[in-house]
């Protein structure tokens, strides 16, 4: 068996303009340092394929739908608010992220692949049941758990959110969902302001939520506790039949858009936890999505960490 992986160049068609962190640099760069990796011809390619509105609207208001369709076409700068730059291919693009990430969880759900990495813009998580925010037009994770309990019977899934900014869009969308467990690990107090360890989810999801907000400063022992303490027993515990990173790499200490002082070891660290608790509960099953990260090198190399672990992970044995 082996890892998937998924990218391309038209990701890069999303254009945001001049001086924007979420730039299409961040996946050309990174895909270079990919590349001379002796490793990386080894991963299991997939396709890049466009998501069918059907699936966006299991998440997303079909008038936010519209709204990312008309705005593109009609070259307005944003969508719904100024951080959430757009260009004319702009849906496309973000229909095409949705789309592969979708496609890869085939091959995972399907044991074509023990896990996968989609390396894809714009990013999701904060993307909101009617709003596009913080970079995001739709919220590929979330529609990917949508897509893997309808298409695949798959109950329980499991979504681990390590970049720095809290996903909001993702709690929110799933906090009175019980079949969904949000675990997030982020600086805090930071933008957009949500993520309190007090937010454990509403209604019938009362507990399916786990934020471990963290101080700026915080490093990778303060993130080993809040996965050896909180984290992989809570994980243990809702036991999922599929995990799904968002995998965001601006917790890196040399990020701009944070103040979290991770080193790019530590990525390979959470990986190999995280691929300890899929392999006792889910067959080893993990797809993993790329959020922010906005050090071009820092990105490169903390990408590199994680996708080589999953490799590693995905051709050992398993008893």
């Amino acid at each position: 068996m082996k890892t998937a992986f998924a990218s391309d160049p038209r990701f890069e068609n999303h254009v945001t303009g001049p001086g924007h962190p979420e730039r299409s640099s961040r996946l050309s760069h990174t895909l270079q340092h990919l590349e001379a990796q002796e490793w990386f011809a080894s991963l299991q390619t997939v396709d890049v394929v466009r998501c069918d509105t059907e699936w966006l609207a299991r998440v997303h208001h079909s008038e936010l739908i519209e709204r990312a369709r008309v705005s593109c076409e009609q070259g307005l700068p944003y969508l719904d608010t100024p951080d959430v730059a757009i260009s004319p291919e702009s849906f496309d693009i973000a229909c095409l992220a949705a789309g592969t990430v979708l496609n890869l969880a085939d091959e995972v759900a399907r044991g074509r692949a023990d896990n996968g990495f989609a390396l894809v813009r714009p990013p999701g998580h904060h993307a909101e049941h009617n709003a596009a925010l913080g970079f995001c037009l739709f919220n590929n994770v979330a529609i990917a758990a949508r897509y893997l309990q309808k298409q695949h019977d798959l109950e329980k899934i499991l979504i681990l959110d390590w970049d720095v900014h809290h996903g909001n869009g993702t709690q929110h969308l799933f906090e009175d969902d019980p079949s969904v467990f949000y675990v997030s690990t982020h600086q805090y107090p930071h933008y957009p302001g949500t993520g309190a360890y007090s937010e454990t989810g509403t209604g019938a999801g009362k507990g399916a939520t786990l934020n471990c907000p963290m101080n700026a400063g915080a490093d990778n022992e303060a993130y080993t506790q809040a996965f050896t303490e909180k984290i992989l027993p809570a994980i243990d515990l809702f036991g999922p039949d599929m995990i799904l990173i968002s995998a965001g790499f601006d917790a890196h200490q040399a990020d701009p858009l944070g103040s979290i002082n991770l080193t790019t070891e530590y990525y390979a660290w959470m990986t190999r936890r995280l691929m300890e608790c899929a392999d006792r509960h889910c067959n080893g099953r993990i797809l993993s999505v790329l959020e922010g990260g906005y050090d071009l090198d820092a990105l490169a190399v903390s990408v590199a960490s994680h996708l080589e672990t999953l490799k590693e992970f995905g051709n050992a044995d398993r008893p």
